[in-house]
C-alpha cells in the first residue's frame, strides 16, 4: 500500500497542495486507507472543501453585482445607444476601442485602427495601446469575435432582439439580449472576473489566518461593506474592474513567498506574470506597487526577511515592469515612475549597502539609515529620470499630493481636488466601518500585531541570540507586511476618498487574522475559533445585512433623452470629419456613439492632453471670446458642446469652473464668465446650431 511519501498515483495531487500542508492550515495530517489502495488525506478533503466554499462565494458575488447592475439601469432592455450612454465619462472612452475592434472587418484591422488612432486627439495620430492600458478591450474583442464566429458556424443564435416601447412621446427602440450583444458580452466578462475575485478573497483569508473561518470572515466583511469596497456594479468598464482582481492574486502569491522558507522559481515566475496582469490594464497600478515595495522593504529593514528573498522579489518585479514596458510600446510613465525608481534603489541598497556600511557606527539605528536611503534615493532617481527624459506626464500626481498636504493650487490640481472622489475621506466612512464592526476588529488585530512586532524587534536589539529561540514568538514577516500595507492604504484613503477601494478590501483580509493562532492562541484555549467567528459575524450582521438590503433596494431605469438627442443630432447633421470639443465626459460619449473626431477626453494622465483640456475649458473662464475662439481654432475645432451645468456647478466653495480659472488667470478675475454670456447669445464669434436646454452646440465661426 502506498503512503504519502511513495510514488502512488495520488502523489501528483499531493504535490500540488503540499504548500498548504507545510504552511499552517489547521491540523492537516495524512492518513492511509489500506482498503482502497489509494492515499487519501484529510488535507485533500479540507482543500476540496475550501475550494468549494471559495467557488460558492464567487458565484454569490457574481450574482450580487450582476443583479445590482441590472436593477440600477435595466441594462437588458436598453437600446445599443442607451447602453453606450450608460458607459459615461472614461468608461465610454475605453469601451469605444472594444467597439472599434468588434466592428472592424477583421480583428487585425481593428487592432491597427486603435494603434493608429486619429479620432481621440485630433489631429494627432496616437497608439492608444501605448497610452490607455487597453489590453482588456483587445482581449475581450478577440474573445467576442471568436465566440460570435464559432456560434455562427454552428448555427446557434447568440442574441434575441425585440422592440421596447419607451412611453408616450419617446420613440420605441430595439433592444437585444444575450452574449451576442457586444455591450452585454463586455460587462458579462467583467462580472465573471469580479465574481472570481471573492473566491480568491476566501482562499486568501483562509491561507493568511490558517483557518477556513478566516476566509468566511473575509468574505462576510466584504459583503457587509460592499459599497465601500468596489464600484464594479455601477461602473463596470473602469480600469480597476479588470486590474484589481489580479492585485489580490498577486498579494496572495507574495504572502506565500514571504511565508515559505525556500522560494521556488515557479512562485517567482507566477508573481511576475500576475504582477504584469495587474499593471497592464491600469495606469494607477504602478502607484499601488510602490506602496507594496515600501511595505516589503519595511519588513526587510525590520529583520523579518533576509536580503536574498528580497532580491528575488525585486527581480520578479523588474521582470514584470520590463514586460509591461515592452507590451505598452515603451510607455515612458513606467520608466519614470516612483515604482521603477524604488526597485532600482532597493536593489542598490542590497548590493552596495554591505560595502559602504562596514564602518557603520550605531549612533543611528541601521533600519533608519536604510529607510531614509530608500525614500531619498527613490525621490531623487525619479526626479533625475524625468529630467533626463523630459517627461512630466505624472507631475499632476505630485502636485495633487502637495495640494493635500500644503494647500498648493493650480488648474490641474483643482480639477482633481474639486471632484468629490478625490476629496479627503468622508467623516461618515469610519462611522460605517464602526457600525459593521470592521474597524474595531481590525484595530484589535493591528494592536496585537504591533505589540508582538515591537517585542520581537526590541528582543533582537537587546539579544542577538533571540533569533534562535522561535517558540512562542511572533516572527511571521508576511503578517507584518500586511500591517504596513494597511497603514499605507489608510493614509492614502484619508487623503483621497477614492482610494478607500484599496483600504476596505484589505481591512476585510486583515479581519481574517482573528482566527490566527499566532496572534490569538491564548484566546482559543478558552473559546473555539468557530464560536468566536460566529459571534463576531452575528454582531456584524445587524448593520451588514442592512447594507446589503440597501444596495438591493436601488432600482431604476437608465434614461438620458437630452444626451440622446445631442448624439442623434450630431450623427444626422454633421460631417464625419467634423471636430468636436467640450467637457471631458461628454467627449467620450461623442467619440463612442458618433465616431466624430474629438480634441480632448477624460484620460487625464498625459501632459499634452492636460494642456489641450485647459484650452478647451477656457470657454468657462472669464477670458474675452475673441481670444478663446482663436485658441479653439488652433486646435482645429468645428463644434463646441457647451453645458450650462459646467458653468454654474459648484461642488464646494472655490470649485466652479470660473473660480478654478481665477487661479490660472487672475488678470480677468471679477469679469462675467464667458460661458454665461455665450449661453445667452453666442454671436459674433460662435453660432448656436443645436440647443435642448442641457446641451448647446456652438459652431466655431471661421470668419
Amino acid at each position: 500500500m502506498s503512503s504519502v511519501g511513495t510514488t502512488a498515483p495520488t502523489d501528483t495531487f499531493l504535490g500540488a497542495h503540499k504548500v498548504f500542508l507545510e504552511n499552517g492550515w489547521d491540523s492537516y495530517e495524512a492518513i492511509t486507507v489500506k482498503e482502497t489502495g489509494l492515499c487519501i488525506t484529510r488535507a485533500d478533503n479540507k482543500i476540496w472543501l475550501t475550494l468549494l466554499m471559495a467557488a460558492l462565494s464567487g458565484i454569490l458575488h457574481w450574482y450580487h453585482i450582476t443583479t445590482l447592475f441590472e436593477n440600477n439601469s435595466h441594462f437588458s432592455h436598453l437600446s445599443a445607444l442607451e447602453r453606450e450612454m450608460v458607459f459615461r465619462t472614461e468608461m465610454g472612452l475605453y469601451y469605444s476601442y472594444f467597439k472599434t475592434i468588434t466592428e472592424a472587418p477583421s480583428f487585425s484591422e481593428g487592432l491597427l485602427m486603435i494603434m493608429n488612432d486619429n479620432i481621440t486627439e485630433y489631429p494627432l495620430v496616437i497608439n492608444t495601446l501605448k497610452r490607455f492600458n487597453l489590453y482588456p478591450e483587445v482581449l475581450l474583442a478577440f474573445w467576442y469575435r471568436m465566440y460570435t464566429g464559432m456560434m455562427s458556424v454552428i448555427g446557434i443564435s447568440t442574441k434575441s432582439c425585440w422592440i421596447v416601447n419607451r412611453g408616450e412621446g419617446v420613440s420605441p427602440v430595439e433592444s437585444c439580449e444575450g452574449l451576442g450583444d457586444p455591450a452585454s458580452f463586455y460587462v458579462a466578462v467583467i462580472f465573471l472576473l469580479n465574481g472570481l475575485l471573492v473566491s480568491v478573497f476566501f482562499i486568501y483569508g483562509t491561507y493568511l489566518s490558517g483557518s477556513r473561518f478566516g476566509g468566511l470572515l473575509t468574505v462576510a466583511c466584504y459583503f457587509f461593506n460592499h459599497g465601500e469596497s468596489t464600484r464594479v456594479m455601477w461602473t463596470p468598464p473602469l480600469r480597476e474592474s479588470f486590474s484589481y482582481p489580479f492585485l489580490v492574486v498577486q498579494m496572495l502569491l507574495l504572502t506565500y513567498i514571504l511565508r515559505a522558507p525556500n522560494v521556488s522559481r515557479r512562485s517567482l515566475i507566477a508573481l511576475s506574470i500576475v504582477n504584469a496582469l495587474f499593471m497592464l490594464p491600469w495606469q494607477f497600478a504602478q502607484f499601488v506597487l510602490l506602496t507594496q515595495m515600501a511595505s516589503v522593504f519595511g519588513i526587510y529593514i525590520l529583520g523579518f526577511m533576509d536580503s536574498c528573498k528580497l532580491q528575488m522579489i525585486l527581480y520578479a518585479h523588474m521582470a514584470s515592469l520590463g514586460a509591461c514596458f515592452f507590451l505598452m510600446f515603451g510607455n515612458s510613465m513606467l520608466l519614470t515612475s516612483f515604482y521603477a525608481s524604488s526597485l532600482v534603489v532597493s536593489w542598490g541598497i542590497l548590493e552596495l549597502g554591505p560595502k559602504y556600511l562596514k564602518t557603520y557606527r550605531k549612533d543611528i539605528p541601521l533600519w533608519a539609515v536604510k529607510g531614509f536611503a530608500w525614500v531619498f534615493g527613490t525621490i531623487v532617481l525619479k526626479w533625475l529620470m524625468c529630467l533626463i527624459l523630459g517627461i512630466s506626464d505624472d507631475a499632476h500626481i505630485s502636485n495633487l499630493l502637495k495640494a493635500k498636504l500644503i494647500g498648493y493650487k493650480d488648474f490641474d490640481t483643482s480639477m482633481y481636488t474639486c471632484a468629490l472622489e478625490f476629496d479627503f475621506m468622508e467623516k461618515e466612512t469610519p462611522v460605517r466601518y464602526m457600525k459593521t464592526l470592521l474597524l474595531p476588529v481590525v484595530l484589535a488585530i493591528f494592536l496585537a500585531i504591533s505589540l508582538k512586532t515591537y517585542q520581537y524587534v526590541l528582543a533582537i536589539l537587546c539579544n542577538e541570540e533571540y533569533m534562535e529561540r522561535q517558540e512562542d514568538h511572533f516572527i511571521r514577516g508576511e503578517i507584518v507586511y500586511h500591517t504596513l500595507q494597511l497603514v499605507i492604504f489608510t493614509v492614502l484613503a484619508i487623503l483621497v476618498m477614492r482610494l478607500k477601494l484599496f483600504l476596505t478590501p484589505h481591512m476585510c483580509i486583515m479581519a481574517s487574522l482573528v482566527c490566527s493562532k499566532q496572534l490569538f492562541g491564548w484566546v482559543f484555549r478558552k473559546i473555539q475559533p468557530g464560536t468566536l467567528v460566529v459571534a463576531i459575524l452575528a454582531m456584524m450582521a445587524f448593520e451588514g445585512i442592512a447594507n446589503v438590503q440597501k444596495e438591493w433596494s436601488i432600482v431604476g431605469e437608465f434614461s438620458n433623452l437630452p444626451q440622446e438627442e445631442l448624439l442623434m443630432w450630431i450623427k444626422t447633421n454633421t460631417k464625419e470629419d467634423a471636430v468636436f470639443a467640450g467637457a471631458m465626459p461628454t467627449m467620450a460619449s461623442v467619440k463612442l456613439s458618433t465616431l466624430r473626431p474629438i480634441v480632448n477626453h477624460p484620460h487625464y494622465e498625459d501632459a499634452g492632453l492636460r494642456a489641450r483640456t485647459k484650452i478647451v475649458y477656457s470657454i468657462y473662464s472669464r477670458k474675452p471670446a475673441k481670444e478663446v475662439k482663436r485658441e479653439l481654432l488652433r486646435l482645429g475645432i468645428n463644434y463646441y458642446i457647451l453645458e450650462d451645468s459646467w458653468c454654474l456647478r459648484r461642488t464646494k466653495p472655490g470649485c466652479s469652473m470660473p473660480e478654478i480659472w481665477d487661479i490660472e488667470d487672475p488678470a480677468n478675475a471679477g469679469k462675467i464668465p464667458l460661458c454665461k454670456m455665450l449661453s445667452k447669445d453666442s454671436r459674433p464669434f460662435f453660432r448656436t446650431v443645436f440647443n435642448n436646454g442641457i446641451f448647446k452646440v456652438l459652431e466655431v465661426s471661421r470668419e
